[in-house]
């Protein structure tokens, strides 16, 4: 179901922007601004920049005497869009003293009316505009956990973003099984109806041969197996570049992985807690994880295997939403596959390229998707900070080998 289908395009507008909003409650001011690391950014900036893209696709073009709150925000809060200005650079994003937060929220609300205005006599060509843009929020509510997660999580004290939790005892996850599937020609690809991201379309046909795909996500504890096997030490299951990024960054463990005398500790958004072993293993590198299967005597799958096999067999996993913000274990039966939308996005092994008969959105939107086409991994199936209504079997993530900022885990795939 998509965002629209069950409500009106202006309901569903002002929800979503409730959402970030709500999300942000847990904050201090100075939570807001901080930038740990030049990838990641203030959550102030995410809250302004989603503005940023109603006011420049939408309320600019479109809505007639709207005027700018401020001439300097299309500079500040353009994040890469070359077509529309020059964006300010992403590194220097916390060094933003200016605006406020008050400002940015007046911002935000200055931006709501006129676009509650627009959408009250709204015309049906700017319809998938709007959908483009209540998804791009979507995917800016989940950058603001991640990048927060980064923020906090930096700092020595591990400052919680909600209130910590009691600990619990989960059940065991169920043990890993090999899932088989025959292959042949399949259909890829989103067609219809509702919303998909260009890059998820044209639907086309593939070639599958036999494989075999795991039941479930990697859990902590088969990966602790992994870290005690020096596979952080052994060259020979590294890819050549995973190798020398190792070295380079002394990677030794996942993000936020902790050892102390008693085992592992991690850190949350509820600050640091012990391991669930039980729980998928999350914020992995396309290295890690390919390294990881390679250690099993696996791989990882493709994505057009990863869609097949999550078409065929669908499951809704949990997909998160009661302010956990952690993977948790898996639950139920050996004989189908389990968390297959929610928990952790799964690292592929398919480099992001576009499908056959790919055209971008015309304008500056076709920036969206297009232009990162290189040097980056496909991820498939959302995690634990992944809205409801923003997930489904044919959405193509994707970042870079080395990115380990998503909550990205592993499922095991084999040849038959």
């Amino acid at each position: 179901m998509t965002i629209t289908m069950a409500k009106g395009l202006l309901e569903a507008f002002l929800e979503i922007r409730r959402t970030s909003e709500r999300l942000c409650k847990p904050l201090t001011t100075e939570d807001y601004v901080i930038q740990a690391l030049p990838d990641v950014s203030p959550t102030k900036w995410h809250l302004a920049h989603t503005s940023w893209f109603f006011e420049t696709f939408l309320l600019r073009p479109h809505s007639q005497g709207y005027a700018l709150m401020n001439d300097a925000y299309p500079y500040l809060f353009n994040s890469y869009y070359n077509s529309v200005g020059l964006p300010f650079p992403r590194a220097e994003r916390g060094h933003l003293s200016r605006p406020t937060v008050a400002e940015v929220y007046a911002y935000r609300a200055h931006v709501d009316e006129a676009m509650a205005r627009l959408l009250e006599q709204l015309d049906d060509a700017l319809v998938p505009s709007v959908e483009l843009g209540l998804n791009h929020e979507q995917q800016h509510q989940e950058l603001i956990l991640t990048d927060l997660k980064y923020n906090l999580g930096a700092n020595p004290l591990r400052p919680a973003y909600r209130p910590p939790r009691a600990r619990t005892e989960h059940p065991r996850s169920p043990g890993p099984s090999f899932i088989a599937f025959d292959g042949g020609l399949v259909d890829v690809g989103f067609d219809g109806p509702g919303f998909a991201f260009d890059n998820e379309q044209p639907r086309h046909r593939a070639y599958l041969r036999p494989f075999r795909l795991a039941s479930r996500p990697v859990t902590n504890g088969e990966y602790t197996q992994f870290i005690a096997d020096d596979g952080y030490r052994r060259w020979d299951l590294w890819l050549s570049e995973g190798w020398r990024i190792l070295q380079e960054r002394g990677w030794q463990a996942p993000l936020y992985w902790e050892r102390r005398d008693e085992g592992w500790w991690h850190y949350t958004l509820a600050g640091l807690y012990p391991l669930d072993e039980q729980a998928p293993v999350a914020h992995l590198s396309y290295y890690e994880a390919d390294a990881y299967a390679r250690w099993r005597g696996a791989r990882l799958p493709t994505e057009q295997e990863w869609e097949h096999a999550a078409a065929a067999c669908p499951t809704l996993g949990t997909l998160l939403d009661d302010g956990v913000y952690e993977p948790r274990p898996a639950v139920g039966a050996r004989d189908g596959l389990l968390q297959v939308l929610g928990d952790v996005w799964e690292w592929t092994q398919s480099s992001y390229s576009p499908y056959p008969g790919y055209r971008p959105l015309p304008g500056g939107l076709g920036e969206y998707n297009g232009k990162f086409m290189v040097n980056q991994m496909v991820l498939r199936g959302g995690s634990c900070v992944t809205p409801r209504s923003h997930v489904r079997v044919t959405y193509r993530n994707f970042f870079p080998p080395e990115a380990r900022l998503q909550f990205s885990g592993v499922r095991l795939a084999a040849d038959i």
